[in-house]
């Protein structure tokens, strides 16, 4: 697996298990400090003597904070010459803007002048982007604090995790039985080469499973390809899949190996496969059942051995009923099947969820976190998360950049409380709602307003779905903004209140 596969699978799963910290400084007292503390908090670390090393070590290893000396000294032969820091400090920042980058300097010698100079360089130091300036000797009080807020480590529970050495590459966070269930059922089917089906709501973690399974498989060591069903069309997806040949069709300047080529020997990963149109359909199951198939505009035939893993936030079968997907291909994909809960489900989970994301945006955010607001976590325990984990990590990392203070809530962020209220109910006294209920008993809808009607459809679909307003809106057909715009506006209006 190359370096972009797992950055790309490892995008929402970093952050509090292994840290990186890169010291560059030749002086050793300051670095042996920043070593044993690094050291006690079980931090990984790197130190350089100069520019060339750290931008080598930089190269080969992802860092989440830099501690750099204002001079760095250079060996040329016999002797010894200093460079300045900000030349390293500017590529940093070209490279990584948002990586916390904390300067060292030495202790100038008494007066004015020399005070005034090391103003001027911290000044300029946190100009050019660093997120801290520090003299020496340093205070190990004020190193631990500045690894508290950019490298917290709160503790989690861990369901299962994975890591390449300096990096995690996935990590499974929660303590519920259904999840537990979920990930154990995973591992369980990991080292067989059976197609896997994977269902679950949007956000729930899908694609995190699937890789999951990928590297608990006999397949770990090839690689683990992906492609968004979604995302492309017909005749696109046809390309991405399978490839083509130079001049197969406009724009085709060279031949290009598809996902299912650049798969062989481990595991494709084909998201969303219920948005593939029913034509396409066809052709992939022909693929799947014989593990070959030509380039588009090729003759060649082309064999392949992949393990197919497929993603789906539909219900396929309801989708087959209803004439949306080919039963076959549902049977060839369904080799197992796994079922990853929604987030209302699993309010256990929330709580290790907050802090796990808490440790992951603390670096991009430089806020230390404490404590939770205990009202905040009562209102995520009673909302019904309709966009899942995904939607509660951008509450986490809005409550984090818009909130002060220690303590995690949302009182500074007003505009979320609207958004995580619970599942909106009628007003019993609502007389338009009572009439469009007695019109409905009584006569049908006829002479009935149609704005009360699309109203009380709206109420009622939200009610079968449990609140669900994905779901809610994909039986309306309506767009999931569209939705969310009704209810608010039922809300303003008084027609709605929290349950």
């Amino acid at each position: 697996m190359n370096k972009a596969e797992i950055n790309d699978v490892r995008q929402d799963c970093r952050g509090g298990s292994i840290a990186n910290v890169l010291i560059v400084d030749s002086d050793p007292e300051p670095a042996r400090l920043i070593l044993e503390i690094l050291a006690r908090k079980g931090i990984s670390a790197n130190l350089a003597n100069d520019k060339k090393t750290a931008v080598d070590f930089m190269d080969k290893v992802d860092y989440d904070l830099v501690f750099t000396g204002d001079k760095i000294s250079r060996q040329t032969g016999l002797s010894e010459q200093l460079q300045d820091g900000f030349e390293l400090l500017a590529k940093i920042k070209a490279n990584s803007p948002e990586l916390p980058v904390v300067m060292i300097a030495q202790a100038e010698k008494q007066g004015l002048a020399n005070r005034r100079q090391t103003i001027e360089t911290s000044v300029r130091a946190i100009r050019a982007g660093c997120c801290d300036f520090l003299i020496k000797p340093l205070s190990r009080k004020k190193i631990e604090g500045l690894l508290d807020t950019f490298l917290p480590n709160h503790s989690i529970s861990t369901q299962a995790d994975a890591d390449d050495g300096s990096r995690s590459l996935y990590r499974i966070v929660g303590r519920s039985v259904k999840l537990f269930q979920t990930i154990n059922l995973a591992k369980r089917i990991a080292p067989t080469s059976a197609p896997v089906l994977i269902s679950g709501e949007s956000g729930t973690g899908k694609e995190l499973i699937s890789f999951l399974i990928h590297h608990k498989s006999k397949r770990a060591q090839g690689p683990y390809i992906k492609i968004n069903c979604a995302a492309l069309s017909d005749s696109l997806l046809e390309s991405e899949l399978f490839g083509h040949e130079k001049g197969a069709f406009t724009g085709a300047h060279i031949r290009r190996r598809g996902r299912f080529e650049m798969a062989h020997g481990g595991t494709l990963l084909l998201d969303e496969i219920s948005e593939t149109p029913i034509k396409f359909q066809a052709k992939l199951l022909r693929v799947l059942e014989q593990q070959d198939f030509e380039r588009v505009g090729g003759n060649e035939n082309i064999k392949v051995n992949v393990r197919i893993l497929s993603t789906t936030n539909r219900d396929l079968l309801q989708e087959v009923s209803e004439g949306r997907f080919r039963q076959d291909l549902y049977y060839r994909l369904s080799g197992v099947r796994l079922v990853i809960s929604p987030l209302r489900e699993r309010s256990q989970d929330l709580p290790d969820l907050v802090w796990h994301f808490v440790n992951l945006y603390a670096r991009e955010t430089q806020r230390r976190i404490t404590k939770l607001d205990p009202a905040m976590m009562d209102i995520f325990a009673k909302y019904y998360w309709p966009g899942n984990v995904r939607q509660l990590r951008n509450v986490v990392l809005t409550s984090l950049i818009l909130g002060v203070g220690q303590t995690l809530s949302l009182a500074d962020v007003s505009w979320l409380f609207d958004e995580l209220q619970p599942l909106p109910q009628e007003k019993g006294d609502d007389s338009a709602v009572s009439c469009v209920k007695h019109t409905q008993c009584e006569s049908g809808l006829g002479g009935v307003p149609l704005i009360q009607v699309e109203r009380r459809a709206i109420l009622d679909t939200l009610r079968q779905t449990a609140g669900n307003q994905t779901k809610a809106a994909n039986l309306l057909g309506i767009s999931d903004r569209t939705l969310r715009g009704k209810i608010r506006r039922y809300r303003q209006e008084g027609a709605l209140q929290p349950a």
